[in-house]
């Protein structure tokens, strides 16, 4: 049995092996990301948010390339704190997460040839989305308040 180290190493490795094996390598990132942020530049909603925001564009675009390498090659290049920087926004809703992802959906039609990436980089997205949504809606709101709508969403499924 090997240690916790090597297990984890071992488990980045399987990862990358498998972006590698659907088409994902830092190419392939790099276009994603350049076309979706020249997307989001040009979307009434989303572009004068993110123009505030952001001063060096270059500077962004290294980043979030690294955030993806991070998340589909196990790259390691990330550092930060997203869930702070989107909190701090004060403004950002469901459906400006909502407009996010079908621009993200639409890059990744565009420029990503395989479906197992699609699906890979679609999925990782939403999750992403969901996670900011649901810290900001916490930072707003508190837990108590969270757990509240999330019992009574339940009920409305459940009942």
């Amino acid at each position: 049995m090997g240690t916790t180290t090597e297990y984890a190493i071992s488990a980045r490795r399987d990862k990358a092996e498998h972006a590698a094996r659907i088409g994902i390598d830092d190419a392939l990132i790099s276009t994603l990301v350049e076309s979706f942020y020249a997307a989001i530049r040009r979307d009434p909603l989303l572009g004068p948010i993110f123009e505030s925001k952001i001063a060096d564009w270059p500077a962004h675009l290294s980043r979030m390339k690294d955030f993806w390498a991070s998340i589909a090659l196990e790259s390691g290049r990330f550092h930060g704190n997203p869930m702070v920087k989107h909190i701090a926004i004060g403004t950002l809703e469901r459906h400006h997460f909502e407009a996010w992802l079908n621009l993200f959906s639409a890059t990744l039609d565009a420029v990503v040839p395989g479906e197992a990436a699609r699906m890979f980089f679609q999925e990782r997205a939403a999750r992403i989305a969901e996670s900011l949504l649901m810290g900001i809606e916490v930072q707003r709101s508190g837990l108590k308040d969270m757990s509240s709508q999330l019992v009574g969403e339940t009920n409305r499924v459940d009942g």
